[in-house]
């Protein structure tokens, strides 16, 4: 596969923006390993291989198990992950598939009952964040393999 072209090259300050706003999500309070888990779970859903391979290998840089990581599709059927984490996931999960009866109340009650309601925003700007990332690799063909924690990727 051979990327489409860098977005960057294209316009390189919607990039800036946009990497900044990726950067104010990822300091913005909530646990990194809890952000990793969100933008595991919206690419595996988004089927962005790009950005799946960056975010696996920051949630084990951080510490992430792989038998979590490996089951993170199958969360619900798991022990491995926390009440916050299957709040988390199952919010993530809502927004990325949007279409699909929106964001539920059960949902959205269950995030709630487990984060205060700063948390909750830090949560959906994550989910809303990796989702635009995902359809931006995506659509330029972003190719995968390359990054190493700690380093940087090939913008998509």
């Amino acid at each position: 596969m051979e990327p489409r072209f860098a977005l960057p090259d294209l316009n390189s300050d919607l990039y800036r923006r946009m990497a900044a706003l990726s950067s104010a999500v990822d300091n913005c309070g909530l646990d990194r390993q809890l952000l990793e888990l969100i933008k595991m779970r919206a690419s595996q859903i988004n089927g962005c291989a790009y950005c799946i391979d960056i975010h696996s290998k920051d949630a084990r840089a951080l510490g992430e198990t792989e038998q979590r990581l490996y089951a993170l599709n199958a969360w619900r059927e798991t022990l491995f992950y926390t009440e916050r984490e299957r709040a988390t996931l199952a919010l993530t999960e809502a927004i990325t598939l949007i279409t699909d009866g929106h964001v539920p109340d059960a949902v959205y009650e269950e995030a709630r009952r487990v984060f205060d309601e700063k948390e909750v925003g830090q949560i959906i700007w994550a989910a809303a964040v990796i989702n635009t990332w995902n359809r931006l690799s995506i659509a330029t063909r972003a190719v995968p393999g390359r990054y190493q924690p700690g380093g940087s990727a090939d913008p998509p």
